[in-house]
């Protein structure tokens, strides 16, 4: 039985696809992020409104998942780097590969 999950960053992600679905034309940064959304959420089981309004926006983009992989190839291999407004945002490990031993 495939029951469906809460995703634990399903608020942010959600926040970040709202603001997404108000873009007419999007950016380097917008290709992107939907793009890391989508990965994100293709093999979850849930989160539905999240990944119908994904497919809604690659309409509105006029682009396909294909498409927008082959975008973001594109920006990846021309030394894209994302910007963040913030570092609270990042998601990730928080570990300092530093020796903070020899301070």
């Amino acid at each position: 039985m495939n029951e469906a999950q809460n995703h634990p960053l399903y608020l942010t992600d959600r926040e970040n696809l709202d603001r997404l679905c108000s873009i007419d034309t999007p950016n380097s940064n917008n290709f992107v992020e939907l793009a890391r959304l989508i990965i994100r959420y293709q093999d979850f089981i849930g989160a539905e409104d999240l990944n119908s309004d994904m497919d809604k926006l690659l309409k509105k983009w006029s682009i396909n998942r294909d498409e927008l992989e082959e975008i973001t190839r594109k920006i990846w291999s021309e030394g894209f780097r994302p910007i963040s407004d913030s570092s609270s945002d990042n998601v990730g490990s928080g570990f300092d590969t530093s020796d903070s031993s020899q301070a």
